[in-house]
């Protein structure tokens, strides 16, 4: 796609960046079939292709207004039209250069402004856990649109004790603990059942991607520079002692974020090369299961993990963003779990998509509902993901269990060791 910059854009970082993106886009639409936005609604403009338009029309020179704001907000960011895509073109990366230069010439409505602020400054913050804990306390007399996002309180189990020679740090995020611990718990017992030690620098917290994804660029920046300085002893650790092996995402969302340290922080003098290091050493949870399966086959007794059936959501952040597909299937599957995805627009959406639910509700219940609906098809007992978000948005609209996979791998695991 031909683009010729304003002369204000033309020699700064997003302008060079978003002109080399918009070059490999040729108008070719497959994108628009596999929008969720564009499905529900059918407007060119709430498809990536319209999008692209809209974000070429602003680097041009064109004034932005509150209507091209509004259909970049409608995009959920979930990439899969990356997926589709036969050119190649990093619409996330796309998107989010768009969305800050609109949003430096829209003016948002103050109540807008409120609710981004809160998000973005609420959910990374120390508060979030007692507002959580306070939340789950009253969650019965809620109304049933906050009770949504209040899931109800998780017993976070045991954490291992034993020490092992191999180990792996993890990120414990910023809302997981609070909303749902006991997936971190049950990461580390899984791991601790293959002989892998988990290892959480109490300094990281934040994965950056709330306030980088609400166009505080350098809020979010500053999350990811905090999290290198936290892991870096562990990557490079003085007096000769052995160094992690992983740093290993059980929240996809957080992952894909981490995983793209090394490009948002390419520019940076002090934190290119460590953020490439630290991109390159992150691990989605899947990604370590094929090393699983011989010693966890050792270990499970034979029939119980053919006893759970499960219907498994795959979010976005790993089937587009990660571009992993298949991994939690195929290695469930040969330690003996039924798993099944959806028969139906298994590539799409479900609505989450990080603050999304929370500033598009209308739309994330459409998509959240027709996802269910073909998860529902599936007849399981249990339906499984791997990032918080979705976990806690499928759950507000189905009385059927939604939880992490690892979970459910760590309940076999463990009744095994009994």
């Amino acid at each position: 796609m031909q683009t010729t910059l304003a002369p204000h854009y033309k020699d700064t970082v997003d302008g060079q960046e978003a002109e080399a993106i918009l070059r490999k886009c040729v108008h070719c639409g497959f994108c628009t079939a596999t929008c969720p936005t564009y499905q529900l609604l059918g407007d060119e403009l709430d498809g990536p292709r319209g999008r692209i338009y809209l974000i070429k029309q602003v680097l041009e020179g064109h004034m932005p207004t509150r209507k091209t704001q509004l259909h970049l907000d409608r995009c959920l960011t979930c990439r899969n039209c990356e997926t589709t895509c036969p050119s190649g073109v990093e619409y996330g990366h796309l998107v989010d250069i768009g969305r800050k230069l609109v949003d430096a010439q829209v003016p948002r409505p103050w109540a807008e402004r409120a609710v981004r602020t809160a998000l973005k400054e609420g959910l990374p913050s120390k508060v979030f856990a007692p507002a959580m804990k306070l939340g789950q306390s009253v969650r019965g007399l809620l109304p049933a649109a906050l009770k949504a996002k209040v899931p109800a309180k998780q017993n976070a189990g045991v954490w291992p004790t034993r020490t092992h020679p191999r180990q792996v740090l993890m990120l414990a995020g910023c809302v997981q603990p609070a909303m749902m611990p006991n997936v971190n718990t049950a990461t580390a017992r899984v791991l601790d059942a293959v002989g892998v030690q988990t290892v959480v620098a109490p300094s990281a917290g934040c994965c950056g991607a709330v306030k980088y994804h609400l166009n505080d660029h350098d809020g979010g920046r500053a999350h990811m520079r905090a999290n290198i300085d936290a892991w870096w002893p562990y990557i490079e650790p003085a007096n000769g002692a052995k160094p992690v092996e992983a740093i290993v995402m059980n929240a996809s969302g957080c992952g894909v974020m981490v995983k793209d340290y090394g490009h948002v922080l390419k520019d940076d003098a002090h934190y290119a090369d460590k953020a490439r290091r630290i991109s390159a050493l992150t691990k989605d949870l899947s990604e370590l299961l094929p090393d699983w399966v011989e010693p966890l086959r050792e270990v499970l007794k034979p029939g119980v993990a053919a006893k759970h059936m499960l219907a498994y959501h795959p979010p976005c952040t790993l089937q587009h963003g990660q571009q992993l597909r298949g991994g939690v299937e195929q290695h469930l599957g040969a330690l003996g779990f039924q798993v099944a995805v959806a028969n139906n627009e298994s590539n799409l959406c479900c609505g989450s998509a990080g603050t999304y639910s929370v500033l598009n509700p209308g739309l994330a219940t459409q998509l959240r509902d027709r996802k269910l609906g073909h998860l529902r098809e599936l007849g399981a007992p249990t339906i499984v993901s791997a990032n918080v978000g979705c976990i806690s948005h499928l759950q507000s609209g189905t009385d059927v269990p939604v939880r992490h996979w690892v979970e459910v791998l760590d309940d076999a695991v463990q009744a095994a060791l009994v």
